[in-house]
């Protein structure tokens, strides 16, 4: 039952039909399972805390970054360099004391899965990976447990439900399997606006919520896409693939442990002929007096503008088809990103044209502003 400070707390639910005494009961009864504490993460696992969700099990084995608090509101400027669980749990603790917090400072990985998401009731996956998200949706279908998937990029968003156990389709009915290494870059590649996990993550806490409550309809077989730019929301259909390997008529898949889970989470182009070096050995290359190479950055105007390195040239990853047509094939050439996926994509490009010595730098400038 409800202690009179959490009446006098969810007095305002507890006045709405179909919520009352018996919904804010149950609210108290649930158990969500939020895989990151991140973009998604945050808005989700404070709204869920202050609805009264009566445990939130966090899985996040980061810590906080700086570039985090433009959109991860769970965390402030004292927690950079901290636990993100320890700084999300403090808030949240703080946003309602009533709750129980279950913290797993690991990664979600397969060995893990079905044992830390069995104990719960629904699944919230903030992650920003494919191998994560095909492991959250596997896990889910495995234990018959509902997953609420959120993704965001740029200025763009997505949510859905997907409950093949109760009719709907599953992820990989949406995305059968990954896309190539490095062919969508990640939020820390491509920029995400601040506000924009907000809205889906907030969304992801009211779909846990009706799941609870068995309010609604929860949007079993259709996405919601949200562009910020447009002001406009739309609801695509998203039939069940009879074919999906997971939940299809003949799945091929028999474990949370698969080519798609098992993956690398990074997405980086990982070519084991590709040429790399450091971000520190270049740093050394360009203090020598002999360096003669062609420094190439593949990064964005707005981001060179930023930052850059003097000696590189700007020449944006699209336009190297074209800038590379008046180059020698013996050209010396370096190229850097961000964080060297776009750079490893023009190497994989010019090397598949015949340039002969071309090199990454692996983790690109994020990586040599830190030296």
């Amino acid at each position: 039952m409800l202690s009179p400070e959490e009446k006098a707390r969810y007095s305002r639910h507890l006045i709405i039909p179909g919520v009352g005494m018996e919904g804010q009961i149950r609210l108290k009864n649930a158990s969500v399972l939020l895989i990151g504490t991140g973009g998604l993460g945050s808005p989700a696992a404070l709204y869920l805390a202050a609805a009264g969700v009566g445990r939130l099990g966090l899985i996040d084995p980061d810590t906080v970054d700086v570039s985090n608090l433009q959109r991860q509101l769970l965390h402030t400027d004292s927690a950079v360099g901290k636990s993100k669980l320890d700084s999300a749990a403090a808030r949240l603790r703080e946003t309602n004391p009533h709750i129980e917090l279950v913290l797993h400072p690991v990664r979600f990985t397969p060995e893990n899965a079905l044992s830390i998401a069995n104990g719960y009731d629904i699944i919230l996956d903030g992650s920003d990976n494919f191998p994560t998200r095909f492991l959250a949706n596997d896990t889910a279908f495995f234990l018959k447990k509902p997953l609420v998937y959120g993704a965001i990029h740029r200025f763009d968003g997505q949510m859905t439900v997907f409950a093949p156990h109760l009719g709907s389709p599953c992820y990989r009915c949406l995305l059968p399997e990954s896309p190539a290494p490095g062919a969508v870059p990640s939020c820390n590649e491509a920029g995400v606006l601040g506000v924009l996990p907000g809205i889906i993550g907030s969304l992801q806490a009211m779909e846990a919520i009706k799941l609870i409550l068995g309010a609604g309809e929860p949007p079993l077989g259709n996405i919601l896409i949200y562009d910020a730019l447009k002001t406009t929301f739309r609801s695509l259909r998203l039939p069940h693939d009879p074919s999906c390997r997971l939940c299809g008529s003949a799945p091929t898949i028999t474990s949370v442990s698969n080519a798609e889970t098992n993956a690398s989470a990074s997405c980086a182009v990982t070519d084991p002929n590709m040429k790399a070096i450091t971000a520190s050995e270049l740093k050394d290359m360009l203090a020598a007096d002999d360096f003669n190479a062609l420094l190439i950055d593949v990064r964005e105007p707005e981001e060179y503008d930023v930052i850059n390195i003097p000696q590189a040239k700007l020449v944006p990853l699209q336009t190297i088809p074209t800038y590379a047509k008046n180059l020698p094939k013996d050209t010396r050439i370096i190229l850097h990103c961000k964080a060297g996926m776009r750079s490893a994509k023009a190497c994989e490009y010019l090397s598949s044209l015949g340039f002969t010595d071309v090199t990454n730098v692996t983790g690109g400038m994020d990586a040599f502003q830190r030296l």
